[in-house]
């Protein structure tokens, strides 16, 4: 059984031991000690290595299940996105939610190394699920009449994927987001 895709619910303190593995490993990744160790990250979260083997077979499984959380929240993001804001503004803040997920995924970098590696499919089901949560707020955009017709999600991720390729350069976020603003810009309808 995968570790990532329980068959049965979780008990209480199962399910805390699991969200604090999650938690902790997140906050190594982010902070840039994504080469912490298995057995650090079960000592921080306040459980046995054996507890975070019960959890996750390899550490490349906690890697991978932090990944897909990160993208889990990133595509839950249109629908409160759209009932919070115009479908227009909705995408702005959209494509800013990819940007910073984007530094998360730097953050991470050193951790998704090791999924390259593997035969995992969670990159190919993450941008999917990016383009299909880029669809939503298009479709959403162009029925209020605000979003330029034709242009599809899976076209919008590649242009910010190639923006947010330029993590690696100091100081690129700040651009990122002014590169963003002029891909929304040109997205928006003239009125």
């Amino acid at each position: 059984m995968p570790s990532s895709h329980p068959v049965r619910a979780l008990r209480a303190d199962a399910r805390r031991n699991r969200e604090a593995l999650l938690a902790v490993a997140r906050a190594a990744f982010l902070a840039d000690d994504s080469d912490l160790g298995v057995d650090e990250i079960a000592r921080r979260a306040g459980v046995s290595v054996g507890t975070l083997y019960r959890h996750f077979e390899t550490r490349e499984a906690l890697v991978e299940e932090v990944w897909r959380a990160e993208v889990d929240a990133l595509c839950a993001a249109p629908a409160q996105l759209l009932a919070q804001h115009a479908p227009d503004q909705a995408l702005r803040e959209f494509l800013l939610l990819i940007v910073d997920h984007a530094a998360v995924g730097k953050g991470m970098s050193d951790a998704l190394q090791s999924l390259m590696a593997t035969d995992s499919a969670v990159f190919d089901d993450a941008r999917m699920r990016m383009a299909e949560a880029l669809d939503q707020v298009l479709t959403a955009g162009v029925a209020a009449g605000r979003i330029r017709e034709g242009v599809a999600g899976r076209t919008v991720l590649r242009a910010i994927g190639a923006v947010c390729g330029m993590s690696a350069i100091e100081g690129w976020q700040k651009e990122a987001v002014q590169i963003t603003t002029i891909l929304y810009d040109g997205l928006r309808k003239s009125d």
